[in-house]
């Protein structure tokens, strides 16, 4: 499980377009909003993705980081980009599972089709969001174990928003005996 305010685990993946994310290296004043979504084969992942690219430069004015991960390859994450017009949000791909559950994201096995007629890899993750420090320590996290119900990304910015205003810290930091 993932600590608020400890290091989180390594992310260094391709990006589209060229180039490397590199979580250790991110250069942002306040952090990273990483969007774990499950692939192309999800429409409710599309309809997240679009939101998350509509509040990119919300985020980037406040000083934080957006990119949206999953383990597809780089065509089915090309398409993805295309489907939701991406612009703002940066994609990156291949995302090995085992790296997947190092940020406790959930895995599941395929189903076969989908609604949209699109084949789910035989193993894939389930969503996660999480916004991480520029000194690489997580800030807040949520995981899903399928894709309904994620968090908005509108009461992201309102809470970046107080937490910035309050200089308010991560919580769910203790791991003490209770």
């Amino acid at each position: 499980m993932l600590i608020p305010r400890q290091k989180t685990p390594a992310l260094s993946l391709p990006l589209l377009g060229g180039g490397q994310f590199d979580l250790a290296s991110e250069v942002s004043e306040r952090g990273t909003v990483i969007c774990f979504y499950r692939g192309l084969h999800c429409p409710i992942c599309a309809t997240y993705l679009k939101e998350f690219e509509k509040r990119a430069a919300d985020f980037a004015e406040r000083g934080v980081n957006c990119i949206a991960i999953s383990s597809d390859d780089e065509d089915r994450t090309q398409l993805m980009a295309e489907k939701i017009e991406a612009k703002n949000l940066r994609f990156a791909y291949d995302l090995p599972l085992n790296v997947a559950k190092d940020w406790g994201l959930y895995i599941s096995t395929s189903r076969g089709t989908t609604s949209i007629g699109i084949e789910e890899p035989a193993l894939f993750s389930e969503p996660g969001l999480f916004m991480v420090t520029p000194e690489q320590t997580l800030y807040y996290g949520s995981v899903q174990t399928m894709p309904f119900v994620r968090p908005h990304f509108s009461e992201l910015v309102a809470a970046l928003d107080f937490a910035i205003s309050n200089n308010y810290p991560a919580r769910g930091e203790y791991t003490g005996s209770v």
